[in-house]
C-alpha cells in the first residue's frame, strides 16, 4: 500500500470526537409516543443486558433479522441476550448513528420503536460489511442503477387502483412531483409522470398487510413503505397509516408526511441505500407529525456517486447551507459538521483521481 494512502486513510477514519450525548448522571427517556405502534411492546425490554433471559425477547430478534442484522439461525430464535445479540445492537447503533454501547438503552429503544423505512439497512451476511467506512451513504449490493445515457428520462406513475381515499388525487400528485424534483435537481435525470401506469418505470402506491412482493406491510407505526433497487421501479406505501399532505389540516398524532417519505424511497428506487446520518432523507426512520423533505449533503454525493451532478446544481451552495444549518462557525455542531464536509470533499477528490494513481 502507498504511503500517501495510508496517511489518508489514517487521517479520515480518525476523525474528531464531538460528544452529543447526555451529560453524566442525567436521565434519558424513550422518546417515541408508542400508544398505537406497532412495536410498541419492545419498551419491555429497557436495560435488559448480556446474559438475561426476558419472555418475547425472540420477537425482538426477529427484527433486527428482518432489517439485516441478525441471520436466520440454525432453530429459533430464542429469548436469551447472547453475544450474537450483542453484536447485532452494536452493528444497529453503528448504522443508524447512535451512541455504541452494545445495550438496549433508551436511546436505542427508542430508534427501534420509531416508524421505518422496510429496506434492510444491511446485509445479515456481512457481505456489506465496511461499506461505512469513509462514507455515511449507501448502496444496494452491486450499485444497481438505472442504465440510462445522460441526461436520463425516467417515468412515474401512481396506481389508479391502490390509493388512499382521504387524500385527493391532485394533493398526491403535487406531492410525488415534488419529491421527484428534489432528486432531479442534483442528478442530470428528469422524471415524468406515464399517463399509463403499467408502462412507467417507477410503479407507485398504497397496500395493505401482505400485498405479494414478499414485505408485507405490518399495521399503523412500524413499516411505513419500502422500495426496490434499480432497475425494479416498485415504490409501496403502508396505506393502514394517516398519511398526512398538510399538517395543518390533519391533527392526527399519529399522521406521517407523506412528502418525506416519498422523498426517502425515491432515493431507493435510485439506488441509495440508509444513510447513518441522522438529518439526511435517507435515514431509515421517522418520527410521526415530522417532516424532512429537503436533500442534505450526504443524499447528494450519494445518488451523484451513481449518477453525476446535475450541470445547474451547485455542491458549494448546499456546503454553505449545511453548515449555517448545523452551526456556523461557532459551537461543536459547527465544528463537526465541517469537519465531516471537508472529509467528504476529500473522500470525492480521492474516488477521482484514484484510477490515475493505481
Amino acid at each position: 500500500m502507498p504511503a500517501w494512502w495510508l496517511f489518508l486513510s489514517v487521517l479520515l477514519l480518525c476523525r474528531p470526537c464531538f460528544s452529543a450525548r447526555s451529560a453524566p448522571g442525567s436521565v434519558t427517556v424513550i422518546t417515541v409516543d408508542a400508544s398505537n405502534a406497532t412495536w410498541r411492546d419492545f419498551s419491555r425490554f429497557l436495560d435488559a443486558g448480556k446474559g438475561s433471559h426476558v419472555h418475547g425477547m425472540s420477537d425482538l430478534k426477529r427484527y433486527f433479522n428482518r432489517f439485516g442484522y441478525l441471520p436466520v439461525p440454525n432453530s429459533n430464535f430464542t429469548d436469551v441476550f447472547d453475544n450474537d445479540f450483542e453484536s447485532a445492537i452494536v452493528a444497529y447503533q453503528t448504522n443508524l448513528g447512535l451512541a455504541v454501547t452494545g445495550q438496549l438503552d433508551s436511546e436505542t429503544i427508542s430508534a427501534v420503536m420509531s416508524p421505518r423505512c422496510g429496506v434492510r439497512d444491511t446485509d445479515p451476511s456481512g457481505a456489506g460489511e465496511g461499506a461505512r467506512s469513509l462514507r455515511r451513504y449507501a448502496y444496494f449490493a452491486g450499485r444497481p442503477r438505472w442504465d440510462r445515457p445522460a441526461p436520463a428520462t425516467l417515468s412515474y406513475a401512481l396506481s389508479p387502483e391502490y390509493t388512499v381515499g382521504y387524500l385527493s388525487p391532485e394533493d398526491v400528485r403535487a406531492v410525488f412531483r415534488r419529491s421527484f424534483a428534489r432528486w432531479s435537481a442534483v442528478i442530470p435525470v428528469n422524471f415524468v409522470e406515464a399517463e399509463v401506469y403499467g408502462e412507467a418505470d417507477i410503479r407507485i402506491g398504497f397496500y395493505r398487510g401482505d400485498h405479494g412482493d414478499g414485505e408485507p406491510f405490518d399495521g399503523v407505526l412500524g413499516v411505513l413503505a419500502h422500495a426496490f433497487s434499480p432497475e425494479d421501479g416498485r415504490v409501496h406505501f403502508d396505506a393502514a397509516e394517516r398519511w398526512a399532505v398538510d399538517f395543518k389540516a390533519e391533527r392526527a398524532k399519529a399522521a406521517v408526511d407523506l412528502e418525506s417519505v416519498a422523498t426517502h424511497e425515491i432515493g431507493h428506487a435510485l439506488g441509495l441505500a440508509h444513510s447513518s446520518v441522522r438529518e439526511a432523507v435517507m435515514y431509515p426512520s421517522l418520527k410521526p407529525r415530522t417532516r424532512k423533505v429537503e436533500l442534505r449533503i450526504d443524499d447528494v454525493e450519494g445518488v451523484q456517486a451513481l449518477y453525476g451532478s446535475n450541470p445547474n446544481f451547485r455542491l458549494s451552495s448546499l456546503l454553505e447551507s449545511e453548515s449555517s444549518k448545523n452551526g456556523g462557525v461557532g459551537g461543536g455542531r459547527g465544528l463537526e459538521w465541517r469537519w465531516f464536509a471537508w472529509s467528504t470533499w476529500l473522500v470525492a477528490l480521492v474516488d477521482l483521481m484514484l484510477p490515475w494513481w493505481l
